[in-house]
């Protein structure tokens, strides 16, 4: 079995599955396996939740990235007709830089920003539920009343960024660099319960939800 083959049966589908079935089966796969679903208590599981997002992660992401090469080399010599269309959208469809960019109220719903440069956007009161934003460089950008839930910010750079109000339900913020952020006032539990996934986040110097900064 080659590793792409294996990469779709990570997330329980056969091989050849459209990208978008492959985002819809991460989403429901996420959502079954998130350690906050789970007894706390019971460690076994809870290491198998993590280990369980790990490798959907990865599958989703590697399956996006061979996506992005055959769709390379299937345009490298399109027909004279389609060179123009071509050649005007393809960079900013593989990695634009968007820092400073204004995208305060849009719905960016299910968008996938991974990788792209986000620094100083203003995303203020964005909807960016179910978005991918994997490795994001998000430094110092204006999240404020942005709805983020379920959003992946897996490894993002959230630096400095601003989440005041933030709904961050169910986002997963593993291994984010959150130092400097201010999360005043933002969205993370449910009762005494914490519904964000935190696992090796930076915080220090963050400002929490409850207006204390983390040491």
């Amino acid at each position: 079995m080659s590793e792409l083959e294996q990469y779709y049966r990570v997330l329980e589908l056969e091989p050849g599955a459209t990208f978008d079935e492959v985002t819809q089966a991460y989403k429901d796969l996420a959502f079954v396996w998130h350690p906050d679903r789970l007894p706390k208590d019971n460690t076994r599981l809870q290491e198998k939740a993590q280990k369980k997002l790990q490798d959907i992660n990865e599958a989703r992401e590697q399956l996006r990235l061979s996506k992005m090469k055959y769709q390379k080399l299937h345009h490298h010599a399109p027909p004279a007709h389609k060179q123009p269309t071509q050649k005007t959208h393809q960079p900013p469809k593989q990695n634009p830089d968007l820092s400073g960019k204004d995208f305060s109220r849009a719905n960016l719903q299910g968008r996938d920003l991974s990788g792209r440069n986000l620094s100083y956007a203003n995303l203020c009161g964005a909807n960016l539920s179910d978005t991918f934003m994997h490795k994001a460089n998000l430094t110092g950008a204006n999240l404020s009343e942005a709805n983020l839930f379920r959003a992946n910010l897996l490894l993002a750079d959230l630096r400095e960024a601003n989440l005041r109000g933030a709904n961050l339900i169910g986002a997963d913020l593993s291994g984010a660099d959150l130092r400097g952020a201010n999360l005043t006032g933002a969205r993370i539990r449910s009762g005494d319960r914490l519904l964000v996934k935190l696992i090796g986040a930076n915080l220090v110097g963050a400002i929490m939800p409850d207006g204390k900064i983390y040491e």
